[in-house]
């Protein structure tokens, strides 16, 4: 059964939002983490914008931009922490 956005609460429709665009994030910054700059704020974007859409509304598409997002953080670390001591 589809949902018409249209009829949901504006605070719903906004946390709906916010999960898809911090899974986005989590999924870009995975491939941006081997430039460290790029893969930090998209990660962090991703954990904000998911833990806001969390808070308003506990949905399975927040909880897996949070966890891509984080994980794309430790991808961006890892690396990062390569690129000094190899330097």
């Amino acid at each position: 059964m589809d949902v018409d956005n249209d009829s949901l609460d504006p605070e719903l429709r906004n946390a709906g939002f916010m999960a898809l665009a911090s899974a986005a994030l989590g999924l870009i910054s995975l491939c941006g983490g081997i430039i460290p700059i790029c893969g930090g704020i998209t990660s962090a974007l991703g954990i904000l914008l998911g833990a806001f859409s969390f808070k308003a509304q506990r949905s399975n598409i927040a909880i897996m931009g949070i966890g891509l997002s984080i994980l794309g953080m430790l991808i961006t670390i890892t690396y990062t922490i390569i690129l000094i001591l190899n330097s």
